[in-house]
């Protein structure tokens, strides 16, 4: 496991202690339902990762790291973080799925700006969260709240890649 990884994975199980001492503190009857709804939400998720970091662990193999460096590397300037955006757009799924594949190409040699607007798009545009937005709200709202964040994916890269390439 890797250092960030311990560190992230010892701040979540600290947090989950405290509040699993907390919750027994103030209504002990809550614990176990609540420590078995833990264990139904891994259940449901588990599928769904071992998916993506299938995925992921075949984007590091099977893509070959120029081909990742030339379309979305450092230098791919404007047209990597276009396709950053793209990809992040149109990635289903929550950050169990995401998460591993913006991983995956930035240890195969995508540029900051391609991952930050990566991650920009798939958080402001998901295109398979589309139709949820629109039934639960409205497609008025949904496509009044799309076109303001339009300029922030590839902003966000541009960005990130202006301040730390």
């Amino acid at each position: 496991m890797s250092r960030d990884m311990l560190l992230a994975t010892a701040i979540m199980a600290a947090t989950a202690i405290v509040l699993y001492a907390v919750a027994y503190w103030r209504s002990p009857a809550v614990v176990a339902p609540g420590a078995l709804g833990a264990w139904r939400t891994f259940l449901d998720i588990l599928p769904l990762l071992v998916v993506s970091f299938a995925i992921a662990g075949l984007v590091q193999v099977w893509v070959p790291r120029d081909l990742i460096g030339r379309y979305l590397g450092a230098q791919s300037g404007l047209r990597g973080i276009g396709i950053g955006c793209l990809i992040g757009a149109i990635t289903p799924g929550g950050p169990y799925v995401s998460f591993p594949i913006v991983a995956a190409i930035y240890k195969a040699g995508a540029g900051i700006g391609t991952v930050v607007a990566f991650i920009t798009a798939w958080s402001l545009w998901a295109l398979a969260r589309l139709p949820m937005e629109m039934a639960l709200i409205g497609p008025t709202v949904t496509l009044k709240r799309l076109a303001a964040t339009l300029i922030f994916p590839p902003l966000a890269g541009i960005l990130a890649r202006a301040l730390f390439d």
